[in-house]
């Protein structure tokens, strides 16, 4: 079998990402179109890049589940909306100003 070795950048072999591939696993690299497939960019990746950004959330939209076992809709400073676990999110003051429009006192009470 094929295999190839790609130039990857010192910081993805840092961070221990194999340099090595076979054939059957490459395909074409096509570039990303940031209007169909936005925060894919390597400097949007949380940690990569010559001076990571660190993202900060800007707003809670929304929630799915109960208590410790819910999910929110997180609106991010870039505009870049994701769900994230309660666990991932309990620290932060957009959580508590969420619960508070809701009128609920703390998260188990969702």
């Amino acid at each position: 079998g094929a295999t190839y070795k790609l130039d990857l950048p010192a910081e993805l072999r840092a961070r221990g990402l194999a340099n090595a591939f076979h054939a059957s696993l490459l395909r074409p690299h096509y570039p990303n179109d940031d209007r169909r497939f936005p925060g894919r960019q390597y400097h949007q990746i949380p940690g990569l890049g010559e001076s990571p950004r660190e993202w900060a959330v800007d707003r809670i939209i929304s929630h799915i589940g109960r208590g410790a076992d819910a999910e929110f809709q997180v609106q991010w400073s870039t505009g870049d909306v994701t769900w994230a676990p309660y666990a991932d999110v309990s620290h932060l003051r957009a959580l508590a100003e969420y619960l508070e429009a809701l009128g609920v006192p703390r998260v188990n009470k969702l």
